[in-house]
This record gives C-alpha cells, structure tokens and sequence, in this order.
C-alpha cells in the first residue's frame, strides 16, 4: 500500500472526524472510532494530530470554514445596504436548515471546549474569528453602499450572533419554521436599527 503524506491524510481524517461526529455526536470521536471511520491505524490519527483536541480544533476550524464560504459567496457586490445584511442573514440561516448537523457538532464541541483546558484557546480563535468575518462583511456592505455605520461593526456583529446563535439553538432543540423566519426577520429588523 502507497505511503500518504500527513498533509494528504490531514483532510481525510477532519472530514471522517466530522462525518462521525455528526452522526454519533462529540462523545463517540475518539482517535480509535476516527480511524476506523477512514479505514486507518489509530497511530496516523496521532502522526497526522498530535492530540484528539488537536483534531477537534481542526475540526471546528474547518465546519467553520465551510460555513462562512458559503456565507461569503451569497454577499452582493452591487445591493443597498439593508439588501446586502438581509441576504447575508438568509444565507447564514440556509445554513443552518440545509445543515444542522454542523450546527450541532459545533455546538456540542464547543461545550466540550468550555471544559477542556486545550480546547479553550481553540474556542476563543473560533468565536474570535466568527467575530471578526462577521464585522467584516458588515463593514464591507457599508463601504460599498456609503452607509455610514452608528455603531462599531464588532459590535453590530455581536449583537447579531448572540440573537442568531440563540435562534439556531432554538431551531435544534425546538423547530418551528414559522416562528423561526418571524424571529429571523425580527434579528434582522434589530440589526438594521442599530446599524
């Protein structure tokens, strides 16, 4: 059998972490359950890692990735302002409904994170960066429509993530599609309003 690089077997291995995960939740990723998941020794898993919070880092870096590309390619070049945060708010909330096991294995990583010394910078660069995407398609959108901002963009988009993060809480636990585009809408209202 052929030798893989690390660097080869490196997204092999996030994308059977996450395939996994999702399934069978952040419990049963063990480094043995993840190699098995890509028909590999347990030993490639700490070759290509280091560390199971390694590979969870990774993971979170690439569901995170994945979901802000897909954000980023709905944003206008040529709409409003207000066209430009609602379209970003719909595309992001496509997400979650095409999507929700993402969401949920982010979520329950996070968790995880909370209370995992290594895990916690890990967190942090994930809500840092979250943050900062986020501030930077709102700055952008301004910038190309000349609206002039009424509060800083990090804090605009973190006013927006604390409501969206508690709608996509709300959408796992408990759905309701309805409820769900009226509280969508209403995010979007509140986020325009202090913009």
């Amino acid at each position: 059998m052929a030798h893989v690089s690390a660097a080869e077997r490196r997204p092999q291995l996030i994308k059977a972490a996450i395939d996994l995960m999702a399934r069978e939740g952040v419990a049963a990723g063990s480094t043995r359950a993840i190699a098995a998941e890509l028909g590999v020794a347990q030993a490639t898993v700490h070759y290509t890692f280091g560390t199971k919070e390694d590979l969870y880092r990774a993971v979170m870096e690439q569901l995170t990735q994945d979901l802000v590309t897909q954000v980023e390619r709905a944003a206008p070049t040529d709409a409003a302002f207000e066209d430009t945060i609602v379209t970003l708010a719909e595309a992001l909330w496509h997400t979650v409904l095409e999507q929700p096991a993402s969401y949920q294995l982010l979520t329950e990583l996070s968790m995880f994170a909370l209370r995992t010394p290594h895990l916690q910078e890990a967190l942090q660069s994930h809500y840092r960066g979250i943050l900062a995407v986020t501030a930077k398609l709102i700055s952008e959108a301004a910038e190309r429509a000349g609206h002039q901002l009424a509060q800083p963009a990090e804090t605009i988009a973190r006013f927006f993530l604390a409501g969206f993060d508690g709608l996509t809480m709300q959408h796992l636990s408990l759905p309701d599609e309805e409820a769900e585009r009226v509280c969508l809408r209403a995010l979007i209202s509140a986020v325009l309003a202090m913009a």
